[in-house]
């Protein structure tokens, strides 16, 4: 937050700096999307829905995953939410009680470990190195569960670190999860987003028995750049989703209405511009990993899917530059703004301390740019 407000007053003051924080697509929604929204208003689409979404959204989630993840719901399994942020939470809500333990693997979004916190419940914070390129390993999972487990928070492909888990290795997962009765809340915000031809498989797509245990969690705002719109939606079995149901109607009530309508647009609708803009995104993505790795004295390797890049800084912390002894992610990522003029986001809060994570989701112009201030802030 630091970094940001002194990106933000840096902007603010005219100052030239850029920024690679951002967790969104810098593309515009869809403007036939954009055009349902507006469709809604005029046709007075404006009163409350159902709590867990309108019947047709909800229909139109179900097609849409078994369309693009081969796994089967019904409509009284979906629930939409104010954005996937609050699915998560309404997830967690329906399932932790006081005391339950939930594995978070690191690098971790940074709101999973607070929304743990939030519940009464236990993070068990399960570190996933670079070399193990930043994915949860069967005996480090293994090895975290205890009789008060209750269930796995699994972000795939993963913010902050890209990177996104094979059928084999989730099959791995999926069988520690149902041997161990394990619930498991499993973001897929950026299933859409994966590079290299490499084919996205979802965890409840593998069997029945890790299905009745999943919580999928989706939603429009990464694949059709929908963030401001805030529609999210969980796939459950039918008594955890009820349950996420009447959590929503006390709580926020409703999802917005003309959101809704926009995002029953967005998964019913020619899927085209979702695969421009992930052409567009690996594009960057191999622009920003060959420039970096070819800087001395950072590295990165390459991620597989989301719109995201950890900078490994072991060869910088410990080091002084610019007058600044460096000692953290955060003092780099300050000390970056400040004299290189470009923000990043220090891995500390993501569980990550040696990294900064660079968005791509900007212009291949600001990214060229960045790279050659960072060249520069590191040759000096």
């Amino acid at each position: 937050m630091a970094i940001d407000s002194m990106f933000k007053q840096m902007k603010a003051d005219g100052i030239d700096v850029i920024g690679f924080a951002a967790g969104e697509p810098d593309f515009n929604t869809p403007d036939e999307i954009k055009e349902a929204g507006i469709a809604a208003i005029n046709n007075n689409n404006t009163r409350y829905t159902p709590a867990r979404g309108t019947v047709e959204l909800r229909q139109a989630v179900c097609d849409r995953m078994k369309a693009d993840c081969g796994v089967e719901y019904a409509p009284n399994q979906v629930v939409v939410a104010s954005g996937a942020k609050h699915a998560v939470y309404i997830a967690l809500r329906a399932i932790v009680n006081p005391g339950d333990e939930v594995i978070l693997p690191a690098p971790y979004w940074v709101s999973y470990i607070e929304l743990i916190k939030m519940m009464g419940g236990v993070p068990v914070v399960v570190t996933a190195t670079e070399e193990e390129n930043f994915k949860l390993s069967a005996d480090k999972l293994a090895a975290a569960i205890t009789p008060k487990t209750k269930a796995l928070i699994l972000n795939n492909p993963s913010n902050p670190t890209g990177m996104m888990y094979s059928r084999e290795e989730l099959e791995v997962i999926a069988d520690l999860c149902v041997r161990n009765d394990l619930y498991v809340i499993d973001d897929e915000i950026y299933y859409s987003l994966v590079y290299d031809n490499k084919k996205f498989v979802s965890l409840a797509s593998l069997g029945e028995e890790i299905k009745e245990r999943t919580i999928l969690v989706n939603g429009v705002s990464k694949s059709y750049a929908m963030t401001g719109w805030r529609i999210g939606y969980a796939c459950a079995s039918e008594p955890i989703a009820t349950v996420m149901a009447n959590y929503i109607s006390h709580s926020t009530g409703s999802p917005c209405a003309v959101s809704q309508k926009a995002a029953l647009a967005a998964l019913t609708g020619s899927q085209e511009k979702v695969e421009t803009m992930r052409q567009a995104f690996e594009a960057r993505r191999n622009a920003m990993v060959e420039g970096m790795n070819a800087i001395p004295g950072v590295s990165c390797i390459m991620p597989e899917g989301a719109f995201y890049v950890m900078m490994n800084l072991k060869d910088i912390l410990g080091k002084t530059l610019h007058g600044v002894k460096v000692e953290t992610a955060d003092d780099f990522a300050a000390l970056f703004l400040k004299k290189g003029l470009v923000a990043v986001v220090p891995g500390t809060g993501f569980g990550a301390p040696g990294f900064v994570r660079w968005s791509y989701a900007t212009s291949m112009e600001n990214i060229l740019e960045g790279l050659r201030r960072l060249r520069d802030f590191l040759a000096e």
